[in-house]
């Protein structure tokens, strides 16, 4: 019996063997992915962001500019399945608000009413919208109420009584399309100037190097705040979007540029390229067709550890409002409303959106390890 079980392992060590000499080396990297249990939580946790921000006009029960006028400045609103009698209910509720006067400040304050219940409803038809880019139009909405005297605000409301919640999920949607588009736009820069400066060499290098090192040399931050700032106010938020993006994938390439560069220093003089350049290949595509490929998986690496400086930019600069502008929300947009002191203070719940920003940021630097890990997948 002993020798049959240390048959079948050796046998399954075998054919291990085998698999890894005929796997690819996107498989390979696959695999090994796999085992960082980090980046799968990392990378399970941006996959829920970008699902709930595409359809955020179906989770969030309020568009971002509609106000609750009974509720301003409320905290959050937490449903339950307990009464206060003890009761379960299988339907989750929230107690009803009402309005009193303050006897010191004389402003009208929100307050629980524990006798009145308002049931959470599923799938109810509230205001229209359009999703998926304007194609599919509806009014159906994941979780609300029809009746308009009442109101959810799972995470509170800010200083004019928007809900936080809802304002979140188009949020999200903002500022990850940002690092999407502005890391896109940094890999295109990235990849051309690197490639032209790694595989000609000579004067062109020296002139796409010296131009790095002026970016490079720069403070980021104050670069960042100059350039926003020279945008002219009169904008709309269209192009201010378009604007900010452009001006964060400006700055942002140069990191990938020079990585680019040595690892074409370094293969330019290899036997596969010579016998590319002697069958007649072109130039464009001995680099786009034998070299790049060589080393696509650090590119990509690259891609993924640059979106949480171009999302933490974005943020950065609309929380000191030279960013996006209302009616647009970003997380930085969202966070420039707790500036001051007295709104900490007061309403505690405006700093959720910074929270959201910092699991965000993790869970980029998780997947980035551990794509950085399956990148070199022979090391252990």
């Amino acid at each position: 019996m002993a020798s049959a079980g240390t048959n079948a392992t050796v046998a399954a060590r075998t054919a291990a063997v085998r698999l890894t000499d005929t796997a690819t080396h996107w498989q390979l990297m696959w695999w090994k992915f796999r085992r960082h249990k980090m980046a799968l939580l990392g990378g399970g946790i941006l996959a829920l962001m970008v699902f709930f921000s595409l359809f955020a006009e179906f989770f969030a029960p309020y568009t971002p500019q509609e106000r609750t006028a009974k509720y301003t400045q409320g905290a959050p609103m937490g449903f339950h399945f307990i009464d206060a009698e003890g009761s379960i209910h299988l339907r989750p509720f929230v107690y009803a608000r009402v309005t009193k006067r303050d006897k010191v400040t004389l402003r009208l304050v929100p307050t629980v009413d524990t006798t009145t219940r308002w049931p959470i409803k599923f799938f109810v038809r509230s205001d229209d919208y359009k999703w998926m880019w304007g194609l599919i139009e509806s009014d159906i909405h994941f979780f609300g109420f029809e009746e308009r005297k009442e109101f959810l605000h799972l995470l509170g409301t800010d200083q004019l009584g928007r809900d936080i919640f809802s304002r979140i999920l188009y949020a999200t949607r903002t500022s990850l399309s940002i690092g999407a588009i502005g890391v896109l736009l940094s890999f295109v820069l990235g990849i051309v100037l690197g490639g032209i400066a790694g595989y000609f060499g000579g004067m062109v290098d020296n002139l796409i190097m010296r131009l790095i090192e002026f970016i490079r040399s720069v403070p980021t931050l104050p670069l960042w705040l100059a350039l926003a700032a020279a945008l002219p106010r009169e904008w709309t938020a269209l192009q201010v979007y378009i604007s900010i993006t452009a001006i964060l994938a400006l700055i942002g390439w140069t990191h990938l540029a020079r990585r680019v560069r040595g690892k074409l220093l370094s293969l330019r003089e290899e036997e596969f390229v010579l016998a590319a350049r002697l069958s007649g290949c072109s130039h464009a595509r001995i680099v786009a067709r034998h070299m790049l490929p060589s080393f696509m998986s650090y590119m990509i690496v690259d891609l993924t550890i640059s979106f949480p400086y171009i999302i933490m930019a974005e943020t950065a600069l609309s929380f000191l409002g030279l960013g996006m502008r209302e009616p647009i929300v970003s997380w930085g947009v969202l966070l420039y409303s707790a500036q001051n002191i007295r709104s900490m203070i007061l309403m505690p719940w405006l700093l959720i959106p910074g929270l959201v920003v910092i699991i965000a940021v993790i869970a980029f630097n998780f997947l980035g390890d551990g794509m950085r890990d399956a990148a070199d997948p022979y090391s252990q």
